[in-house]
């Protein structure tokens, strides 16, 4: 019933200041566009003027008695917008455009410095260099490592996996112009596991880049990357290829990797008619992985130095060092502390995507686009107690049909997609060897075979209510099927303790049918301003690893997991009263229904999955990007969360071991903080480039970036301590002419200059029962390990590039 009436007082209060509204007749008003050039805001066409137009190569006229003559272009229907593909700037969805003029002249090791300049977006340190927990409004916070509750897309293609899972792993900044974020439940437009939101990076085209662009960055803690990009319109042909190699010794111990990457993009024009776009994307990843650690081990020793060993008698809970027990057999019996060095923690990964899509023009205001991808992902990751490795092959295929016309004289863009995706692949488990680098131990103890798969079906309908005013309504209905298989053994302690003595199948097999609706005004008082409301809708299925990890961190079955659900409405104002200056403020608030989290008992269990039956999302976020005189620019964007649970009970064992046993007891944690969430986050950039005289291309900025405390076990005992970053960053960027040499940059940044500890990522913590009462936080901040990463400390980075 509340949502209900957020929605349609929403929708009325459009509608109602619409009607006292004088008709404007303008273009739809940009996205916000940070660090990119801002388009000018101009009228609309006069009647009789060329039409909007769907199409695939670049505007082109129509018959002056075409039908999709207009003399308003209502929100959405600008001719530029109509060129986009419907997934581009959605009308009325919350999304940001980050131009890759931000971030042109600094070093980039991560996914994290593009994101943080972008409100409502949230990254944490993962499993590996690069990879990157990625959260949109704290969904998805929670998880240690790769993504789960967003969609990422490259060009639009699709690269989350059928079974949720996606890593940042395979993006180097420095091959992207940009990207965009939309913020908010989302499946209408992406289906499953769109449950937060999605991120779509985009590559330059040939055309853009026209030349070869090379470049080279280091610095601290071994840290090198070098890269060069190509790119070439040729006639109908227009391509554009990356490769980069990153080295990193890292801040931490056993933290060395390496990882290369290629992003290729060409497009050939088969006919006027016809455009073929083929992706490949290939990342391979070797990478060291220190453990994680407990908060006092965190304050005692961050950067885990010396912790090549661990004393015995102490354990992992009494010691300055990451680590976790391991069983000397590898299998049972007695066991011995062990840090990540003496049994060489690592992942060595391997991810390519190839993609296809074909693009044709049926006649001026139809298109069709088919997309297929083919996904081949290997790892090997002797990571704390199991060794797991795979092959995991997957395709995603999907066809859509966007058509533009007119209904009672307004235009109309209507879009419906029918898709299909699916992957199949077993994951081998070994026992982890008592010392590396990597060793595993003979025997086997799990096999999990598995088939993921989801088909469906959505629509999209864009319409112009009034010459200000464009309303959307869209939903998607998807099947999702999952048939999995444990194979588990056991080994007793005795005799030789090589030999399985025991053999256990789980056996798991579901279709779940899931909807997603969105709905929206968007609404353009003059050109100056833009205000939209949303409602919209977004689930995600449980992931196949979820039903065979019992909640005391097992291998064991766990088959009572639903998908969750998040319905949200949000609202939100853009002022773009000149060319200097773009404001963005949004509101949001989400229901999440089975919302499923993931905790971990401690080092030496893996992490299991539960549904929360209920909770709350809600916050702001405000983004503002202003030019306060000629090369002097001030960036900002800011995100506040509160999140908590409204129904949900947990249930724990009194002595500090798993539920569902002897001396249960049930935790309400109704009105408790969602763990891993911060409530405030900020990133302010100030930046001058000198725009005249000898000097020009020289340049500066201060960054500032914070985020507030937060909690990272459900009963909120145990506080992640805030942090504030201060950068500096020095520049100078020149075009040249009449030279081979087109372009110079070369950049120093000193990254957090006062040398601030800082936690980089955490992931969630069991809460501990002692003597009927729960721990407080002081015996988690001793006993609870396997947690946090540090962040890294004072570092200075360089790098040159040049374009020929």
């Amino acid at each position: 019933m509340c949502r209900k009436s957020l929605s349609a007082g929403a929708s009325l209060l459009a509608i109602a200041i619409v009607a006292n509204s004088h008709a404007y007749a303008q273009q739809n008003l940009p996205t916000i566009d940070i660090g990119g050039q801002r388009q000018k805001h101009t009228g609309g066409r006069p009647a009789g003027a060329v039409p909007n137009r769907l199409a695939l190569n670049g505007p082109s006229a129509a018959p002056a008695s075409s039908p999709l003559v207009s003399a308003q272009a209502a929100p959405g229907f600008s001719p530029e917008k109509l060129k986009l593909p419907i997934y581009r700037e959605p009308t009325g969805q919350t999304v940001t455009e980050i131009s890759a003029k931000t971030f042109a002249e600094q070093p980039l090791g991560t996914v994290g410095d593009m994101l943080r300049y972008s409100p409502g977006v949230s990254f944490k340190q993962g499993n590996g260099p690069r990879d990157m927990t990625i959260s949109i409004r704290g969904s998805g916070a929670r998880v240690g490592g790769a993504i789960q509750r967003i969609i990422l897309l490259d060009d639009g293609f699709r690269m989350a996996m059928p079974d949720g899972f996606s890593r940042a792993d395979w993006v180097d900044p420095h091959a992207y112009a940009g990207f965009d974020v939309y913020r908010g439940p989302s499946s209408a437009l992406f289906g499953n596991f769109a449950v937060g939101g999605a991120i779509n990076f985009r590559t330059r085209s040939g055309a853009e880049i026209n030349g070869v662009e090379a470049g080279s960055e280091g610095g601290s803690f071994g840290y090198v990357n070098n890269y060069v990009t190509i790119g070439k319109k040729i006639g109908k042909l227009d391509f554009a290829v990356f490769a980069s190699d990153m080295r990193l010794e890292g801040f931490t111990l056993n933290n060395n990797s390496n990882t290369q990457t290629v992003n290729l993009r060409a497009t050939y024009e088969v006919t006027p008619q016809d455009k073929v776009t083929f992706k490949f994307i290939h990342n391979q990843l070797y990478g060291e992985l220190p453990a994680r650690l407990s908060l006092n081990q965190y304050y005692a020793n961050p950067f885990q130095r010396g912790c090549n060993a661990i004393a015995p008698a102490l354990g992992v809970a009494n010691q300055s060092c990451g680590g976790t027990s391991l069983f000397i057999n590898g299998v049972n019996g007695a066991s011995l502390p062990i840090t990540a060095t003496q049994s060489g923690w690592l992942r060595n990964d391997r991810f390519d995507a190839l993609g296809l899509r074909w693009e044709h023009e049926v006649d001026a205001s139809t298109v069709i686009r088919t997309t297929g991808i083919y996904y081949d992902k290997e790892f090997w990751q002797p990571i704390d107690t199991p060794v797991t490795y795979a092959n995991v092959p997957g395709v995603d295929i999907r066809t859509d049909v966007t058509t533009l016309g007119q209904f009672l004289g307004r235009d109309l863009r209507n879009n419906v997609e029918v898709y299909y995706n699916s992957s199949r692949f077993t994951t081998n488990t070994k026992p982890l060897a008592m010392f590396g680098p990597g060793n595993v131990m003979p025997q086997p103890v799990n096999k999990l075979d598995a088939l993921v798969s989801n088909f469906g079906s959505r629509f999209r309908s864009e319409y112009a209510l009034t010459p200000t005013l464009t309303a959307v309504i869209g939903m998607d209905v998807e099947a999702s099927r999952n048939n999995s298989q444990s194979d588990n053994l056991g080994y007793a302690n005795v005799g030789n303790p090589f030999l399985p003595t025991s053999f256990s199948t789980v056996k798991f097999s579901d279709l779940w049918v899931n909807w997603a609706h969105e709905a929206s005004l968007t609404w353009r008082p003059s050109s100056e301003w833009q205000v939209r409301a949303r409602t919209s809708r977004g689930f995600g299925t449980p992931n196949y690893l979820a039903f065979f990890v019992d909640q005391q961190g097992n291998i064991g079955p766990n088959t009572g997991l639903k998908p969750q659900t998040n319905t949200g409405v949000d609202g939100g104002i853009v002022w773009t009263p000149n060319d200097k200056l773009t404001v963005s403020l949004t509101g949001f608030y989400e229901w999440w229904t089975d919302e499923i989290l993931a905790q971990r008992p401690g080092a030496g269990k893996l992490t299991y999955q539960f549904n929360a039956p209920g909770s709350v999302h809600r916050g702001a976020e405000f983004a503002a990007d202003y030019e306060l005189r000629e090369g002097l620019k001030w960036l900002v964007n800011y995100t506040y969360n509160n999140q908590v649970f409204t129904n949900y009970i947990e249930q724990r064992n009194s002595g500090g071991g798993a539920p569902y046993s002897a001396n249960t007891y049930y935790l309400n944690r109704a009105g408790y903080k969602v763990p891993n969430v911060p409530a405030h986050q900020l990133t302010t950039r100030l930046t001058y480039d000198q725009p005249t005289g000898d000097f020009k291309g020289l340049g500066a900025f201060i960054e500032y970036i914070y985020q507030y405390s937060y909690y990272i076990d459900n009963g909120n005992q145990l506080t992640i301590p805030s942090y504030g970053l201060v950068n500096l960053n020095a520049h100078y960027k020149r075009e040249l002419s009449d030279s081979f040499l087109k372009e110079f940059t070369a950049f120093v940044q000193v990254n957090n200059v006062l040398n601030q500890n800082w936690v980089a990522g955490a992931t969630n913590l069991t809460n501990t029962l002692l003597y009927g009462f729960q721990a407080p936080g002081s015996y988690l901040a001793q006993n609870a390990t396997g947690s946090i990463y540090a962040g890294a400390p004072i570092s200075v980075q360089g790098g040159v590039k040049v374009k020929f």
